[in-house]
């Protein structure tokens, strides 16, 4: 299916770009999340017509992401789960734990989906390095510290 962006998708394309994505993608995802449109001949009118204003939009979403990363580039988020005398958790830390903790700490906006892990949850005591992707332009490392509650 050919939809035209309506704002920059890591992975698929610039604002503007016409671009040729699977169906399924396309209808179950961009299009509901208001991030691409079909690529029809009103469509791409309307977008001409509609360019300033979503290219300002944009732009105004990358200086609040940018300046959002830079508050958190050096934050430290303490977690406390139940773990055993030798350090292994009961539980994990998911990326869901992160992000309300960052909502706790101040950091409004941040939903699970901008938190990585790329080596899935956390199952130990200790110091973890994170990433949080908050536009395609601006990724943001925090240090999250698991502290242990023994039972």
């Amino acid at each position: 299916m050919q939809i035209i962006l309506l704002e920059k998708v890591v992975n698929v394309g610039n604002l503007g770009e016409v671009v040729r994505v699977r169906d399924g993608y396309a209808r179950n995802f961009l299009i509901p999340q208001k991030k691409a449109r079909r690529a029809t001949e009103t469509a791409l009118k309307e977008f001409e017509l509609r360019r300033a204003e979503l290219e300002k939009a944009q732009a105004e979403k990358l200086v609040a992401a940018q300046a959002l990363g830079q508050r958190m580039e050096s934050f430290s988020l303490s977690i406390t789960q139940k773990a055993g005398v030798d350090g292994r958790l009961f539980g994990s830390v998911t990326n869901m734990d992160i992000a309300a903790g960052l909502v706790t700490a101040g950091f409004a906006g941040i939903e699970k989906a901008q938190v990585r892990l790329p080596e899935g949850p956390l199952k130990t005591v200790g110091e973890f390095p994170v990433q949080v992707s908050l536009h395609p332009d601006v990724v943001s490392s925090i240090t999250v510290v698991v502290v242990g509650d023994l039972v």
